[in-house]
């Protein structure tokens, strides 16, 4: 059993640079990149091998087969998990999911 593989779409790298830019803008760039890499590494650390994690609670987002993990309790990580790979689709501010 290998590592699952994590592809990155180009809306949770959009997602996540708004997010960053508007840290940036409030004269926070060290907080904007640390941010950034805090990110990727709670993704990287998450183990998809061993965890099937839980549909969104969202009807729209759980009736596609995504997943969701809240980061820091104000963001979501919304993915598609399949056996050995890992999409990630967006990174949203959680109170933007209704449900």
């Amino acid at each position: 059993m290998g590592k699952t593989k994590i592809i990155f779409l180009d809306t949770f790298i959009e997602n996540l640079a708004s997010v960053s830019f508007f840290i940036e803008s409030k004269g926070l760039p060290q907080t904007a990149i640390l941010f950034k890499e805090k990110v990727y590494d709670f993704i990287e650390d998450l183990n998809f091998d061993k965890t099937e994690y839980a549909r969104c609670r969202d009807p729209e987002r759980a009736s596609s087969g995504l997943k969701c993990i809240p980061f820091n309790k104000k963001y979501t990580i919304v993915f598609y998990q399949i056996d050995d790979e890992v999409i990630i689709i967006e990174f949203v501010a959680s109170k933007m999911i209704h449900w």
